[in-house]
């Protein structure tokens, strides 16, 4: 999972009282503090981290390895690696991820994916002790 892996630093701002309106593409980490209107997307080929804060409002598509959010979100989340819903995240779209961290307070108008059904099935069926089979 993402803990395994080194978190990559975090080296652009949208500060709080910007808005952007256009697409997005970033490298390794990107922290929005303002609001963007246009979709966000982590370049591929290196692990990358986007973390809204609870100032944010993002209006678009969002695509990233490890994504924190505790801000607003209108449109699809999609977090190849982990997401993290903080306490005052709100997402109006569906949301997909591999794994997922939420906090309650957390709010999601939309539905949840997982990205693997792998990790479920490989499980063993838990027997009832009952049952003496």
């Amino acid at each position: 999972m993402f803990g395994k892996k080194k978190q990559p630093p975090i080296k652009s701002l949208i500060a709080q009282g910007s808005c952007i309106e256009g697409n997005l593409k970033f490298t390794d980490g990107l922290r929005i503090d303002g609001e963007v209107i246009g979709d966000i997307r982590a370049n591929e080929g290196s692990s990358s981290i986007l973390v809204i804060s609870e100032s944010a409002i993002v209006t678009g598509h969002i695509h990233a390895d490890h994504v924190i959010i505790n801000g607003r979100v209108n449109g699809p989340v999609h977090a190849s690696e982990l997401l993290e819903l903080q306490p005052k995240a709100k997402i109006e779209g569906d949301v997909s991820y591999k794994a997922l961290e939420m906090h309650q307070g957390a709010v999601i108008f939309g539905q949840l994916r997982p990205t693997t059904h792998q990790e479920i099935e490989e499980k063993p069926t838990l027997k009832l002790a009952a049952n003496n089979n």
